[in-house]
């Protein structure tokens, strides 16, 4: 743990820089937060490739999987069913995160969160209990309420917790515990073990930035204090207050976030967000089993490349945490594109070669398979420390106070948007555009690697509420600051 306080290099000002024990449990349990979107993520994609689950529930697909082996490799899942099951989730993630922009305004961080991992927990026992495909999709909605809530508030709650110096790695602790949750749907069968997940909730402490919002000012006080673990907190609290007098005056956070002087972070909300999902990570992740068992590889096979693949995916995000504080966003950015461009393509190049245009592949030898599964856990690893993490870190750190609920769920409704999109035309897209699939992907990798370098600046290791010095120094983004001052 580090300890002392940070000068703020922007300001001169000092602020703590300690993490308490508090501030580290606190975080790891709004953290776990992301199990149940990880556990969702991983389960959905193992159970559409059971043979038993296809049977009670998608027959069609089963019998067309079953009976007719000659029938092209790529298209063998293509159900529009299947895929609305699969993708409606993600659209009731996205309208419930505009809800979850009110709740975690007006009621604090704490009961959007407890919110969400309650509805998830509804959602998790019907889904368990289904008898048809009406009770399994009803499910799934739920599920995606649980998950807007959490998705919405728990990467706010991490970045207003953390010391300016840490917020990187404990911010990170959200997707950590997501590629957990996939790990742990590829080694366990469907249930209710959400239990613990919820009542968690009930037992953080809310962030003084949302208690200050609330009015609650002195509490706010002796929260920060309990946090940063000294009684030395005023620069920090004068600027939280600051903030907090600031948003105070927008009425209409949602009307306030679409001014000149918020273009900035509004684009930032909209790109980041979705090109994490054009990266063609829950391609990989989602249908996983479906994929391998695509591109050859049997059921058993196909659950341990699965499992490898998750195992990188958690052991990778660690790198991440060690890194984002000490070499910052940027870097993790670009490195880790340039390495999913490569993958992608690799991966294409060798699908195309064995498969072709029909989708069958008679002498798919072992060493052959497993230099996919090599290519596509370099992917799965190059994403864990860059885009995962910070499609997620970026958006929760940028807003000032007054927007950053309106913000959060932008970015939310935004990722749950093209992740419906992308589950929804997934197995359609596999089935006509066959290998191509991994070069469409690749050249969205290569689109935002180039954005990053020209756009994305550097938040590595500034105070959460003096954000707003990052786009004014930035050769693009100040014209936007700079116009909007000039007219006050």
């Amino acid at each position: 743990m580090a300890g002392g306080t940070f000068v703020d290099k922007g300001t001169g000002k000092d602020y703590p820089g300690k993490m308490t024990p508090f501030v580290f449990i606190s975080c790891l349990i709004a953290s776990c937060g992301g199990l149940i979107f990880g556990y969702d993520i991983g389960i959905s994609g193992g159970v559409t490739s059971m043979d038993s689950f296809l049977i009670k529930f998608f027959p069609s697909v089963y019998h067309k999987m079953k009976e007719d082996t000659g029938t092209n490799q790529y298209c063998k899942f293509d159900s529009q069913l299947l895929t609305t099951f699969t993708s409606s989730l993600y659209l009731a993630a996205l309208i419930a995160s505009f809800f979850a922009s009110t709740v975690t305004r007006v009621l604090g961080r704490k009961w959007s969160m407890f919110g969400g991992g309650i509805t998830f927990l509804v959602g998790a026992a019907l889904n368990g209990s289904a008898q048809n495909v009406l009770m399994l999709i009803v499910g799934r909605i739920l599920l995606g309420i649980g998950v807007g809530f959490a998705n919405q508030s728990v990467p706010v709650y991490l970045s207003e917790m953390a010391p300016a110096r840490l917020r990187g790695m404990l911010n990170i602790g959200f997707q950590l515990m997501t590629t957990i949750g996939i790990f742990a749907a590829n080694l366990i069968n469907y249930g209710t073990s959400k239990i613990s997940i919820t009542l968690g909730a009930l037992f953080l402490p809310d962030t003084p930035n949302s208690l200050i919002e609330r009015g609650y000012d002195e509490k706010a006080k002796l929260q920060l204090q309990r946090i940063r673990g000294t009684s030395d907190i005023k620069a920090e609290f004068e600027d939280l207050v600051a903030a907090s007098q600031e948003a105070k005056m927008v009425q209409h956070p949602w009307r306030n976030i679409l001014k000149r002087k918020h273009r900035p972070q509004l684009i930032m909300s909209i790109m980041i967000p979705s090109f994490q999902q054009l990266t063609g990570i829950n391609v990989i992740m989602f249908y996983a089993p479906v994929l391998f068992k695509t591109i050859g590889f049997g059921d058993d096979a196909s659950l341990i490349s699965s499992v490898v693949s998750g195992v990188v995916n958690v052991f990778a995000t660690f790198v991440s945490i060690g890194t984002v504080d000490r070499f910052g966003r940027r870097v993790l950015l670009l490195e880790g594109g340039l390495q999913m461009i490569a993958s992608q393509l690799l991966v294409g190049i060798m699908v195309m070669k064995k498969f072709g245009t029909t989708g069958i592949a008679d002498d798919l030898t072992k060493n052959y398979a497993m230099g996919l599964v090599v290519l596509i856990c370099v992917f799965v690893s190059a994403f864990a420390w860059s885009w995962g993490p910070l499609g997620w870190l970026i958006p929760s750190e940028i807003f000032p106070l007054e927007i950053r609920s309106a913000g959060q769920s932008i970015n939310v409704s935004v990722n749950m948007l093209f992740t419906f999109f992308i589950a929804q035309a997934f197995l359609p897209m596999l089935c006509h555009f066959k290998f191509g699939l991994f070069f469409f992907f690749g050249s969205w990798v290569a689109v935002m690697t180039v954005f990053v370098y020209f756009f994305v600046p550097e938040t590595k290791n500034v105070p959460i509420e003096e954000m707003t010095r990052v786009w004014k120094n930035h050769w693009f983004w100040s014209r936007f600051t700079e116009e909007d001052e000039s007219q006050v």
